[in-house]
Parts: C-alpha cells; sequence; structure tokens
C-alpha cells in the first residue's frame, strides 16, 4: 500500500490509474531533478561524477607513494580519514558498502594504515588485524595482494604465480597470448610482467612490514596457490605452474631481454598521456612502478605523465581522500543526456530550448572524442575494421566500448541534427563489426571467451577475459533498432536468439556491469521493445513477471551486490533509486506503463526525492569483476530516475503509449 506522504499526491482526476501521481506532482518532480542534473554540466558541455570502489584502490595509492618514497604525509591523513570511516563492524574492508569482510582489501588497508602512521595496537588496527588472521592470514589473499607484498618484500615471489614476461612474445594463435585476455587484463598485465621479471623492492623509507598479518611466516608457506578453483583445470594449472618454475629460469637472457622491450613497446603507445595506460588505476600504477625499476627518471616526460595520471584520479572532499579506479565522463554524458532530453520532450516539455543547447554542446564534446582514426587492441580480431566508437574515459583511443558507443549513438541519433551523422554512421559500422560469432557483443573484444584462462592460477578473480553478455549486448541491438538500417536486421536477429537462450529460468538476465539482474532485465527488455518483439512474447512475459516479483513492499526495488555471490536475486534490505529506475523503465519499455507495480515505483521515486531534486543512495549498483571488484557510480541515483519519471510522463500523453527509443 501507498503511505500517506504518497497518499497526498494521488490525483482525484478520474483519468488516470487509481494510485498515480497528480501530473503536478509529476511536474515537481521531473523539474527539480532536470535543474539539478542541469546544474552539473561542465561549461565545454560534459558530466562526470565520482566512481568510487573499495578500499583497495585509495591503499594501494598509499603503498605507491611509499614504493616509490614520494610520501605526501597531508595527503596521506586524509586517505586515512577515508579508509577508517569505511572499515567494517567485522573488523575488516568490504568491497561494497556493508558487504562481507574481504581479506585481500583488509591486508591492503591495514598496510596502507600503518605507512600513513596508524599505532598497530590502536582498536581499528587490532580489530581488522585480528580478523586477517581469524581467515587465514595474509598468505591467503588474492594474487594481485600477493604481487603487492612481493614488491615490498613481504612475501617471497614464488608466493605470486608463474607469468614469465615472455608471454609478450607469444602470437595470438598462443592459447596463453595475452591477446586471448581482456583490455583490463593486457594492461594491468604488460607493465606487472616487466616487475616481475625485475623484481624491484619498494624504498619503502620507514621501514614499513606487515609480517604480523601471517599465520604461517612467509618463507615457510607451502601452498601458496590455492585456487579458488572452478573445475579440476584449475589444479592441472596449478601442477603446470610448479613445472614451469624451473623452466622460466632457463630462458636465455637475450630472450628475457628482448620480452621486456615488448612489453615496453606495448605500453608506450597506450600511455594516453594524463589518461594513463588502459585509463585505469592498477595499469597506470603498475606503469609508474615498471619505470622506476628501469631505472628512468623521475623527470623523464614518460614517468612524469604516468605519475600524474594516477595523482589526477584523487578525489579531495578536504577533509578525506580516496582514489577512483578510473574516471566515466562518456558514460556520464551519454547517461545524463538520455536522461535530460527525456525531461525536455513530450507535451509539456522542461525547458526545452536551454535543453537543446546544453545538448548541443555535450554532442559537440562527444563528437570530438569519438576514436576515428586509431585502431585500438581490437583489431587484432577485426583488422579490416573501420574505427568509430567511443571510451569509457575522456582518452584511451586503443579502448573503445561498444556500450558506451551505443549510448552515445542513440542519444546523438535522438537529437536528429544533421552534424551528428556521421559519428553515428562510423559508429553503427564499428558495432556491427564487433559482433562475436554468438551473435552477441562483448564490450571491448571480439570472442574474448577463452574460458580456460579463468582456471589459471593468475587468474583466481576469474575475470581474464570479456565474452559476450545480455546487457552489453542488449545496448547493441537497442541502437542498431533505434536506427533502424534494413541492412542490419540479420545482425539484430543473431543478437535476438543470443539474449532469448542467455535468460534465466526466473525470466532475469544477468547484469555483467550494473547491479544485477534487475540491470540486465530492463536492458534486454528495452533491446526487445526497440527491436519489435511482441510485448506479449513469451521471454517479454516472463521478464516483467519476474520483476513484478521482487517489488518491495514500500513500491520500490532493491538488489545489493550479494546477488553476484550467490545471495538473492533482485532483492535487497532497502529500495534503491537506481534499481527502482531500471524496473520501471524496463516495464514501460514493454508496454507496461499502466501496470500498477510501475505506478508504485514511480510514487516510491517521488517520494525519496531530496527538495534539492536529487537522491540518495549509498549501496553501490554495478561492477568491474563479480565477485571481486565493486563500483558505485554516483550520477546513476541522478541520471536513472529522472530518465524513468519523465518517460512515466510523457507516455501519459503520447499518441502510442509507447516508448521510441532504444533507451
Amino acid at each position: 500500500m501507498l503511505d500517506d506522504v504518497t497518499n497526498s499526491a494521488i490525483t482525484e482526476n478520474t483519468g488516470f490509474t487509481s494510485g498515480e501521481l497528480a501530473p503536478s506532482e509529476l511536474d515537481r518532480v521531473v523539474e527539480r531533478a532536470h535543474a539539478a542534473l542541469g546544474g552539473k554540466q561542465n561549461d565545454d558541455g560534459h558530466w562526470v561524477f565520482e566512481l568510487e570502489a573499495d578500499a583497495t584502490i585509495p591503499a594501494e595509492y598509499v603503498l605507491l607513494e611509499h614504493f616509490l618514497d614520494r610520501i605526501d604525509q597531508p595527503l596521506e591523513d586524509r586517505i586515512g580519514v577515508y579508509l577508517r570511516r569505511i572499515q567494517g563492524e567485522h573488523g575488516g574492508w568490504p568491497l561494497y558498502h556493508d558487504g562481507d569482510f574481504n581479506i585481500s582489501a583488509t591486508v591492503k588497508a591495514y598496510y596502507a594504515l600503518k605507512c600513513i602512521g596508524d599505532d598497530i595496537n590502536a582498536p581499528h588496527m587490532q580489530r581488522a588485524r585480528q580478523a586477517v588472521l581469524d581467515h587465514g592470514g595474509a598468505e591467503r589473499s588474492n594474487v594481485f595482494t600477493r604481487f603487492q607484498l612481493a614488491l615490498f618484500g613481504e612475501v617471497p615471489w614464488h608466493g605470486t604465480p608463474v607469468m614469465p614476461v615472455e608471454l609478450m612474445l607469444l602470437p595470438r594463435s598462443a592459447f596463453f597470448s595475452v591477446w586471448n585476455m581482456s583490455y583490463w587484463s593486457r594492461t594491468v598485465i604488460a607493465p606487472l610482467l616487466v616487475l616481475a621479471a625485475l623484481r624491484p623492492v619498494a624504498v619503502n623509507p620507514r621501514g614499513v612490514h606487515v609480517q604480523e598479518l601471517f599465520v604461517t611466516p612467509p618463507d615457510q608457506v607451502k601452498d601458496w596457490i590455492r585456487g579458488p578453483y572452478r573445475s579440476r583445470w584449475g589444479h592441472a594449472f596449478k601442477v603446470l605452474d610448479q613445472v614451469l618454475r624451473p623452466v622460466v629460469k632457463l630462458i636465455p637472457q637475450k630472450v628475457h631481454e628482448k620480452a621486456i622491450r615488448a612489453s615496453v613497446d606495448f605500453i608506450e603507445p597506450r600511455l594516453n598521456g594524463l589518461d594513463g595506460l588502459g585509463a585505469i588505476y592498477p595499469a597506470m600504477a603498475n606503469t609508474v612502478m615498471m619505470y622506476r625499476a628501469m631505472g628512468v627518471p623521475d623527470s623523464d616526460p614518460r614517468a612524469a605523465t604516468a605519475w600524474e595520471s594516477v595523482r589526477a584520479l584523487l578525489i579531495d572532499h578536504g577533509d578525506e581522500v580516496y582514489c577512483q579506479p578510473c574516471v566515466s565522463p562518456i558514460w556520464d554524458t551519454g547517461l545524463a543526456g538520455h536522461a535530460m532530453m527525456e525531461a525536455a520532450s513530450g507535451s509539456d516539455p522542461v525547458a526545452r530550448k536551454k535543453t537543446e543547447e546544453k545538448m548541443a554542446k555535450a554532442a559537440e564534446w562527444l563528437r570530438d572524442r569519438q576514436i576515428l582514426d586509431v585502431k585500438g587492441d581490437w583489431a587484432i580480431n577485426r583488422p579490416d575494421l573501420e574505427p568509430g566508437g567511443w571510451a569509457f574515459q575522456y582518452r584511451n583511443d586503443y579502448y573503445p566500448d561498444v556500450d558506451d558507443t551505443a549510448v552515445v549513438g542513440m542519444l546523438l541519433h535522438r537529437q536528429n541534427d544533421p552534424a551528428n551523422d556521421e559519428a553515428i554512421e562510423r559508429a553503427r559500422k564499428w558495432i556491427v563489426g564487433m559482433q562475436s560469432t554468438n551473435g552477441g557483443w562483448g564490450a571491448f573484444d571480439v570472442d574474448n571467451d577463452k574460458e580456460l584462462l579463468n582456471h589459471i592460477p593468475f587468474s583466481d578473480h576469474g575475470a581474464l577475459l570479456d565474452p559476450p553478455t545480455a546487457d552489453v549486448t542488449a545496448r547493441c541491438v537497442s541502437f542498431l533498432a533505434q536506427l533502424g538500417h534494413a541492412e542490419d536486421r540479420p545482425v539484430i536477429e543473431r543478437a535476438l536468439e543470443y539474449l532469448r537462450g542467455d535468460q534465466e529460468e526466473d525470466g532475469s538476465w544477468f547484469g555483467r556491469w550494473g547491479t544485477n539482474f534487475i540491470y540486465g532485465t530492463w536492458s534486454v527488455l528495452c533491446s526487445l521493445n526497440a527491436a519489435g518483439i511482441s510485448h506479449d512474447d513469451p521471454m517479454v512475459v516472463r521478464a516483467v513477471e519476474w520483476l513484478r516479483s521482487v517489488q518491495r513492499p514500500d513500491g520500490g526495488w532493491g538488489e545489493g551486490c550479494e546477488s553476484y555471490e550467490d545471495g538473492p536475486r533482485g532483492e535487497y534490505k532497502q529500495s534503491l533509486p537506481s534499481q527502482t529506475a531500471w524496473a520501471v523503465l524496463g516495464m514501460m519499455a514493454v508496454g507496461r506503463r499502466d501496470d500498477p507495480a510501475v505506478v508504485r515505483g514511480i510514487a516510491w521515486l517521488s517520494k525519496h526525492q531530496g527538495d534539492n531534486g536529487e537522491w540518495e543512495e549509498d549501496p553501490y549498483n554495478a561492477v568491474g569483476f563479480p565477485k571481486v571488484f565493486y563500483l558505485k557510480y554516483h550520477g546513476y541515483r541522478q541520471f536513472f530516475p529522472l530518465l524513468a519519471v519523465s518517460r512515466y510522463r510523457n507516455l501519459k500523453s503520447s499518441n502510442s503509449g509507447q516508448v521510441s527509443y532504444g533507451f
């Protein structure tokens, strides 16, 4: 039932569905949200919001300063404030808001705080240390944490998997080639392999060590590799790791040096200036350490720029600081643009002329960042395909992704401005060319699906690959269907078959890049509508019924990151703005605008909007790598509720009552 606050906004006009908000209330919600989001646009036309991960990235940044002896104590003190604030009640650090203890995040956070100067006998440090010991000690942390510890001499190098730098010499046809791994894996691995080959030791000027975190002294640990094993292949690759260790020592020095040169030759064209290698923190930080290990002076332009690219990720809130894993301006601008345009559409648009001016600036900014003259790593599988995509970050020319490209393409197409035509066509051709063999799309690469690679000891995170997924595939279908080119129909049909086969038994779809089944289901329902699939198709009906089944009693929806860890699907302890918006957007896409579940969802969004036009959302709403790395997009709580309420408002007065866009 709707509560009293919501009931006060229910219309008395019999022309509206029972329980529906009054038009005046809808207008207020949309106007406030539109003004709030519009006010955050930068002068050059783009939007960018904070992108927050867990404790590991800010902790790694502190450790990086101590590795280099480039300690900024006032800065580190404020990072310490952030790290202490997000410590969990269990004594350790979680991977997402209010999550369970994670040993690897806790080891890094504890080490960083000790480097900052925290007394190990302080209550928060005692609790963290005991939690680590209770979970098997630092020897049970993941591969990337053990690499970090090896760089500080805390664990022997044989505590890390065999990853010879000679991997960089392997051709695409070789199973273990880096070209068979995802973009993020390639960019992280390339400098990491050089570090593993050179084995530098951190300057660590204060001599900070964390041997107290080990249950077994590191030089006595015999079983560094314990999985998690996802199949018998994991055990087989562990044996292979043991066999390779003595063999690697026999590789001729000339080959070794050639491989290091190959790594550097791979890295340097991809440095992206201040955006850094791959424009993601782990690759960027590894590059900084690689240059130091190679003896490159800090004043060298390459090393200096690499260091500044890392520093550019810091978010300063005055009393506390944290480090982002990357930035998301293209994605944020695309999503903000869709929400702004929806609010400024329909029979009673909000500030249409002003919004058109804002969107013209956004479109110009986006067009300038379309990648038209660089054939990135994707070209290893599509050498004859012309570039035409957008990246996620400001500049990441070697790594555009089809998800960003589709969202931006739909936005530019919706503007109906001839100035966008060439950009849209280049994007269309690139996306068509990036379709994988099974009909789906991965985010960055084609047919990046050699699943056995996720069983090697290095891949204990299980995210070495970028295979096709339902949410990314749905976005590509939405874009192509919105454009409506007849010659693209076979491409769309293959993708629809992929989506039909990928639907879960309960009717939902998995969300690879957003939390989680609500995100995936919304994405696919939008694409099915755009592609002309009947709203009464069995897979549509099943998806709608699933969304109804997970609606919370208060009318909203919520889903926790626990759903990536075998937790309940589509459920959380509270309703959230992002997930509520996704659910109602998905249902409205397939003709359920007047469904009581949608009406109640819109009422929930209206009730929970703040006076400043914004919504609040503490839980994380996206994922980097399921079970390993989660994200909080600070803009999601603004984009999606505005888009949802605006669409609900517009559909009432539309002639067809149907969503006519792919997003």
